[in-house]
Order: C-alpha cells, then structure tokens, then sequence
C-alpha cells in the first residue's frame, strides 16, 4: 500500500494528511488544496491577525454591528448551541482570561485580576441579528480557539471527499477526521497519549469519523503541588482540574473536540455529560482513574 504523507505547521501546531488511494502526484495536489483550507479558516479568523474576522468583531465591542458572512454565522450559532448545551460552561468570549493566565510562568494571577476581566465574559452579551453580530459590552472579545482547528479538520477532509479521496486522514495536531479505511479495508491506528508520561496510554482503530482529545498536559505549570492548566472556567477564571484527559470518537471533529473540552469544564459531572452524548470516550481522572465506553479502545502495553 502506498500513503502518501504530508506534513505542514498551522494553528501553532503540527499537522498531516496522509492519502491511500492515488498516486503520489495526485495526492501531492489533493493534499495541498486540504491545506489551502485549513490555511485559509486560521487566516480568516485568527485572533492574532489584526484583519481577521475575529479581529474585526472584537476591536468593534460595545461600538456597533459587524456584517458577518454565512460562515461566520454558522459559527457563531454553533458557539450558541454549545454554550446552551454546557450550560455556559464553553463560552467564546472566556479568551480573555489569557490576559491573566500565562502558562510559561508558573505565577496563579488574584482575584484583582481576574474580576475586571470576568466581568467581560458572557456569550449572553454577545447579539446576533440576520447577518450581523456585535459586542454589547466594550472590551469583549470573542475566540474561535475552542473548535477552530477542529472545524479545519472537517473543511480538510470535505474538500479531499469533494475530490475523490476515500482512503485517508487529517491530523491537525491530534484533532482527527479519518476519511476512510486503507485501500485493504483495514482501519487506521491512533493512539492516545499518556497525560503524565512521555508513552501512549491507549490505541483507536478508525476507518471513518473523528477523534479529538483535551487534556491538562498540553499547556500547564505546577505550583506548590497543584497543576494549573489551560483549560479556565469561564465563571471563576480558574483552570479545570478533575480530569487529565478526555477523548471522544464522533462523526466529525467538532463535535468530537467541542465534547472532550465541555466534560473537562465539567469536571466531575463530565463523566454523566460524555455518557449523555452517546459517543465512545475514554476519559482519565486526576486520580489516574480510567473511563470508557468503548471497546474498539485498547490499552497500550508497556
């Protein structure tokens, strides 16, 4: 079997799409359109690009509507649904608490200040009107962060469908939409890592759907025996802490993605929300316990 494997940095991370089903020429061309793709959605929303979309919107707060087109809104009603659906545990507008949390200084930031940047959040403050959005409070910010790089991974593989592809994958730095088995029907093989320990602590075969995982290891510091991660509360400004890791399997990576980060939110009820979902799971505590409902999960030998 002949996979061609092509590997590129986006959205801060490394990524690769590997392609089974055509010769290496035509999947060098495939590959380079699914990466246009992702190149094109970090362009056109990042929130470190001053003439992104996600730029213009925040540096509009509390002055007035911005046209947005249809993909735009597409994703603001998602950030809608998952807002409602965590109970407002997976806010959009919850990036400004980056202002005080730096995770490369191992310093845990007050209440002083935290609360003038908690008092900015709120998804409940942001309006949607036919094709306009706007910031009622200024200083808002809105952050595609929490499903951006999962929605590439979907543009990705649609557009390597869209082209004919049928066996193949999209890994935008451990976000997986798998398009389809190898040519000989066999599934793919990922795995997922140990939170604490530079080793796979499980592998997934995938013929199809996504994968998606959080977790307290990607970005952290340790201070006086507690780790502080970067996945915050948008109610306290204070990082999560029950889990260590969480992976989901499902149809597409945003919803797989969108479900591993609202049971880290969570925290202890995240386990009755992944169940809720019915998508496979295998989810770690910060006891080292195991969770999973899947059986096509299987626990990696020393």
């Amino acid at each position: 079997m002949n996979v061609t494997v092509r590997q590129f940095k986006a959205m801060a991370c490394a990524c690769e799409i590997a392609l089974a089903d055509a010769t290496e020429a035509e999947a060098a061309l495939k590959a380079q359109h699914a990466i246009d793709e992702v190149l094109r959605i970090e362009t056109k929303y990042s929130r470190y690009l001053k003439d992104s979309v996600v730029s213009k919107i925040n540096a509009a707060s509390g002055l007035g509507w911005v046209a947005c087109d249809e993909e735009t809104l597409h994703l603001l009603r998602y950030a809608d649904t998952l807002y409602r659906t965590s109970a407002g545990l997976f806010d959009i507008t919850s990036g400004i608490l980056r202002r005080a949390w730096n995770f490369n200084t191992p310093r845990v930031p007050d209440q002083n200040e935290l609360r003038p940047l908690l008092d900015k959040i709120g998804w409940s403050h942001v309006d949607l009107k036919s094709d306009n959005v706007r910031l009622s409070r200024t200083g808002m910010e809105i952050d595609f962060g929490g499903f951006g790089k999962e929605y590439a991974a979907d543009r990705a593989a649609q557009i390597l469908i869209d082209a004919g592809i049928a066996h193949g994958y999209v890994n935008l730095g451990g976000d997986i939409r798998v398009i389809g088995p190898k040519p000989d029907s066999s599934a793919w093989s990922f795995g997922i890592q140990h939170p604490r320990e530079r080793q796979l602590i499980a592998t997934i075969p995938m013929s199809g759907g996504a994968l998606a995982t959080s977790g307290d290891y990607e970005r952290f510091f340790e201070r006086d025996g507690r780790r502080y991660c970067h996945i915050l509360n948008p109610k306290t400004g204070m990082p999560v802490s029950h889990w260590r890791s969480v992976s989901v399997l499902a149809p597409l990576a945003i919803a797989a993605g969108s479900c591993t980060t609202i049971a880290m939110l969570k925290e202890k009820d995240g386990l009755a929300f992944l169940n809720e979902t019915g998508f496979p799971y295998f989810a770690i505590d910060h006891h080292g316990n195991t969770f999973r409902n899947a059986t096509s999960v299987t626990p990696a030998t020393a």
